[in-house]
């Protein structure tokens, strides 16, 4: 199974809810990329996307797309491709840097607030910049959280990132969302508040047994 997929590619639905969407582009892969349409304010607001065969057929569901959303700075991926076909401006967030200069299409910088959703500057380093949206509802994490197999420890079911492991972002503890997007797997739409709080909390004292899990997942072992 390759860790990140090009070219061909076979778009699988693993989150549809009221008003959005997610979708992984290549679900063989290890890294398992999710990306997400959220409707707001009348328009879609594409976020982190990975372009795919199709997609265009699962938006036309939805609102036309108002602007593609960058949340991390390592996922520029598809974004100007889609907002180029669409139309619409890349957004990134204005502390974000090394991000805007690489997007081949018009890009505008937002600040606490997207549409509707409150911004959360969750990550800000120079190895590391995220940012989470919520909106009462709908809590966007792209990089933090995960479902995917190589974030997770033996029993959990969402994870801390690997290289986020011993020092967790705390400050995910304080939401109390209806559903919970991320990055990398499907989302979590049931007791996400406690799901959350729970891989925060767990994250340090579990960290040894998810390096040895993916070690052995490495060798085969």
């Amino acid at each position: 199974m390759p860790i990140k997929s090009s070219g061909a590619d076979d778009l699988t639905v693993v989150d549809r809810f009221e008003g959005g969407v997610g979708w992984i582009a290549y679900p063989e892969e290890t890294m398992q990329r999710a990306s997400h349409a959220v409707e707001s304010e009348g328009g879609l607001w594409i976020l982190d996307p990975v372009d795919a065969e199709g997609l265009d057929d699962v938006l036309s569901e939805y609102a036309a797309p108002e602007g593609v959303a960058v949340l991390l700075d390592r996922h520029k991926r598809d974004a100007a491709a889609v907002a180029n076909r669409h139309d619409v401006a890349v957004y990134v967030p204005e502390w974000m840097d090394g991000v805007a200069g690489d997007i081949d299409a018009p890009t505008r910088r937002f600040g606490a607030e997207l549409a509707g959703f409150q911004v959360g500057r969750l990550i800000d380093n120079p190895l590391w910049q995220e940012a989470t949206l919520f909106d009462g509802e709908t809590l966007v994490v792209p990089e933090a959280l995960g479902t995917v197999e190589y974030f997770r420890a033996p029993t959990e079911e969402l994870g801390v990132h690997p290289m986020l492991r011993v020092f967790p972002p705390s400050g995910l503890r304080s939401y109390d969302p209806d559903r919970l997007l991320v990055g990398h797997g499907a989302g979590v739409f049931e007791d996400v508040g406690s799901m959350v709080r729970q891989a925060i909390d767990d994250s340090r004292g579990r960290a040894a047994s998810l390096y040895l899990k993916n070690v052995r997942g490495l060798l085969g072992v």
